[in-house]
């Protein structure tokens, strides 16, 4: 388990590692006893989760011990990676709930598809673990709500991969709104505006590659043959697994419209409107042209993507802009520039130093180490985001429904529109208690 002694002196250790004469990465890994060792288990191996554990092993007392995914030769790529940049071997499963019998795990990273986030963080939560699980937290917002009662239940330390919480330019720039500079801010403007966000054909059902369980894979989703455009990165522009730029982009840029908005609930009201218009003939359920506003008291946030398309507002392919009676704010992940409205303000421009994600790893470290439940991203504000995210595509899946989603008693003011709440999980696989 985790030991206090030595965890944050040799993070630092680490850090300074270049500056110390005689002090190398490895002479300080080896020179822990096996009590001083975090140890973590990776569940979905191909993209964010490795890179969430990559960061990990930046810091000289995290130790890998087992991995898991659907896909044998992807573990055994992975695994061979370790122990060739890490020297760290591992032990490999299919089933993340064999992962989560050992007890010498002490954290967990999900990095699987969305629709099996609920079930595999719920289950890490009852095992005891502290958990790093990306974004969007879930595929529903019923999951959403399990995964913050099972938190809470547990007390389990989270941090949910939406990194810009820890970036220092994105924290300047709530700074520069909190001091009021732009006056009144009535609307903000969300977008995001990539090639991925659509398939432009039909891709053929195909025979299972050999290594894969693609019935695991599924898992809670309904049951249908395998198709390589759903098993692949693609797999987030099917209802079933992901909800399209939406909740891809969505939930790190609604999140920064959020909290530069001071905003903690739930819209008035949510309307979406949005259809495959790009790419009609195309293999995508998610939307590829989509917009959605939310109305408050007094301002409005408006989400908006294009898939297949890649240019956007002001040459930046997606962004965040508060509008205000002095001036504007446009920002993304390189820089926020404040855009004068004639000479109420200065042009003032402030650049990121890209360290956001490793920055994030190292807070949800450091709070595993101290058992801080407040981490840069705690569960509450993935599920707010989440939620926001999927209130726009179940309006436009409705036609443009004007909706109203009542967070105390788990509804919408339309009938029609709660059948969308909760997935129906496939036997199997249970739903999990949400109170």
């Amino acid at each position: 388990m985790v030991s206090r002694r030595n965890f944050l002196r040799t993070s630092s250790l680490l850090a300074a590692g270049t500056m110390l004469p005689g002090v190398s990465h490895s002479n300080v890994l080896n020179s822990l006893s096996a009590i001083d060792r975090v140890n973590v288990g990776l569940i979905g191996c191909r993209n964010m989760g490795w890179y969430d554990l990559t960061d990990s092993l930046k810091h000289p007392n995290v130790r890998c011990v087992a991995l898991c995914d659907v896909n044998r030769p992807l573990l055994e790529k992975r695994a061979a990676e370790l122990d060739k940049d890490y020297q760290q071997k591992v032990d490999l499963y299919n089933d993340y709930r064999r992962l989560l019998d050992r007890k010498d795990i002490d954290i967990v990273i999900i990095g699987t598809p969305d629709h099996w986030h609920c079930l595999q963080f719920v289950d890490a939560c009852s095992a005891g673990k502290s958990v790093y699980v990306e974004k969007p937290i879930a595929n529903s917002i019923a999951e959403c709500d399990a995964m913050v009662y099972a938190a809470n239940r547990y007390d389990t330390v989270v941090q949910v991969g939406q990194q810009q919480r820890s970036a220092k330019h994105w924290k300047e720039m709530i700074d520069y709104l909190n001091e009021g500079h732009l006056g009144t801010i009535g609307q903000v403007n969300v977008w995001a505006n990539f090639n991925y966000g659509a398939i432009a054909s039909h891709v053929a059902d195909s025979p299972q590659p050999e290594g894969v369980d693609f019935a695991m894979w599924l898992g809670p989703a309904p049951e249908v043959p395998f198709n390589t455009s759903r098993f692949n990165g693609l797999w987030r522009l099917y209802w079933d697994y992901g909800g399209g730029l939406l909740t891809d982009w969505g939930v790190h840029l609604l999140d920064m419209a959020l909290w530069g908005m001071k905003v903690n609930g739930m819209p008035n009201k949510t309307v979406g409107i949005g259809g495959n218009y790009f790419y009609p003939e195309g293999g995508h359920e998610t939307f590829d042209s989509l917009n959605v506003t939310y109305q408050f008291d007094n301002f409005v946030i408006n989400w908006s993507n294009n898939a297949g398309i890649e240019t956007g507002l002001g040459g930046r392919n997606y962004g965040v802009m508060f509008r205000g009676t002095n001036g504007s704010l446009v920002a993304d992940r390189n820089n926020w520039e404040v855009i004068p409205e004639g000479s109420k303000l200065s042009y003032r421009k402030s650049q990121a130093d890209n360290k956001d994600h490793q920055d994030h790893v190292t807070n949800f470290l450091n709070c595993v180490d101290t058992k801080n439940r407040k981490t840069s991203c705690p569960i509450e504000t993935g599920s707010l985001s989440a939620k926001y995210a999927h209130l726009g595509n179940i309006s436009a899946r409705m036609g443009g429904a004007l909706l109203t989603y009542n967070e105390q008693l788990k509804h919408f003011d339309n009938k029609a529109a709660n059948k969308y709440l909760q997935p129906t999980y496939h036997h199997p696989w249970k739903f999990p208690r949400t109170k």
